[in-house]
């Protein structure tokens, strides 16, 4: 069977790498707007989910990818900034104190229909930043793309005093430990 992606996530795409396994990216189309009273862990699950079904149902004989990451602090959720402005705003809100980031990993087999699903926890404490400091990393790695404004695989690792949590690369937006997992469930050998 075929490996899909469903997703245009460069982070997520290199990741994937690591299984040296081929396989092809698509962009699924899904609203990813929370439901009225959803948890941050639940609404990451059900986008990984609806990530993968909206590829798979187009597909036959594939393994479907999807992956989503939700970081929030109490019930505040931390998106993709898209813009300079709302990064600064996001690091400064998040600025010396601690925040969790939720990450989704969802594998469909378009043929039987099984649908796994694993969220792994990510617990991030940011040290006090200075605005300059928020500025010049702003500047210097533009995260506008993902959720939390920080890259912890670049220089957003600098913003940190420390992160907990089972797996280094949920943090980066794709669980490989929990994916391998699910992979090797349907048959896929690795390594």
């Amino acid at each position: 069977m075929k490996i899909v992606l469903a997703s245009t996530s460069p982070y997520r795409k290199q990741l994937l790498e690591r299984f040296q396994l081929p396989f092809e990216t698509a962009r699924p189309e899904t609203d990813e707007s929370p439901q009225p009273g959803e948890s941050p862990a639940t609404l990451a699950e059900r986008l990984a989910i609806d990530k993968a079904q909206a590829i798979a149902g187009t597909l036959t004989d594939a393994l479907v990818i999807g992956s989503d990451q939700v970081a929030y602090m109490g019930a505040e959720i931390f998106g993709k900034p898209g813009t300079v402005e709302r990064a600064i705003t996001q690091l400064r809100r998040m600025s010396g104190r601690e925040v969790i980031f939720h990450t989704a990993v969802a594998l469909i087999n378009a043929n039987s229909k099984r649908v796994q699903c694993e969220g792994v926890a990510t617990r991030v404490r940011f040290r006090t930043l200075s605005d300059d400091e928020i500025a010049r990393y702003v500047a210097a790695e533009l995260p506008l793309d993902c959720a939390g404004s920080a890259k912890s695989e670049g220089l957003g690792i600098s913003l940190l005093d420390a992160l907990t949590g089972d797996d280094p690369t949920a943090l980066i937006g794709l669980p490989l430990i929990a994916l391998a997992r699910m992979l090797r469930a349907e048959g896929v050998q690795l390594p």
